[in-house]
């Protein structure tokens, strides 16, 4: 019912109703004395428009940027004490992968805070970055995160071939905890 139907006396007016998604005019006599309620109000659509977000996945690029620096300045620390720089290992993750680095009880204890569940590289902050940048990427919209998630899956198949076998169990849960927040992100345009 639009508001330029609403009238104060009695007189025939036209109510559309709805029913299984078919439109219907419906003659109604009917005397109106109140406002209209949202209750009165069969369907209002609005068309959303997305637009990717820059600012955000400007400031989650610094962001990670920055970690990622604090994360190798780590390990270069942990290098120069053995005597070794980055520079002489060709493959720095197969020298973590093979447990050929000794770390001290510092840097040990900085990776476990870094991992931890509410540490920055830890599941549940990394899978909130990914979705994050995934809907800054897709300007918001959720019909994109099948493309969002197929680019994740993709990304974690990349990191599996530059670390050189099966990723440490952090990395499958990472991944396992994205693509449920993106699917739930997904399902939220039914609702």
């Amino acid at each position: 019912m639009s508001i330029h139907q609403i009238t104060n006396n009695n007189e025939a007016i036209t109510n559309k109703v709805y029913s299984d998604k078919k439109y219907v005019n419906s003659p109604v006599k009917k005397e109106v004395k109140k406002e209209v309620s949202r209750d009165d109000i069969a369907l209002v659509y609005e068309k959303k428009t997305y637009q990717r977000d820059q600012v955000t996945i400007d400031r989650l690029l610094e962001e990670a940027e920055n970690n990622n620096n604090r994360l190798r300045d780590l390990v270069e620390k942990m290098l120069l004490k053995q005597g070794q720089t980055l520079s002489h290992i060709k493959n720095i993750y197969g020298y973590f992968r093979e447990g050929k680095l000794e770390v001290d009880e510092e840097t040990r204890a900085q990776a476990a805070r870094d991992i931890a569940e509410d540490g920055y590289w830890g599941v549940e902050q990394t899978s909130e970055r990914l979705l994050s940048f995934a809907k800054a990427l897709s300007g918001g919209d959720p019909s994109k995160a099948d493309e969002m998630i197929r680019a994740v899956k993709k990304g974690f198949a990349q990191a599996e071939k530059a670390w050189g076998g099966a990723l440490p169990q952090i990395c499958k849960d990472t991944l396992d905890r994205t693509i449920s927040k993106m699917d739930e992100w997904r399902d939220s345009i039914d609702k």
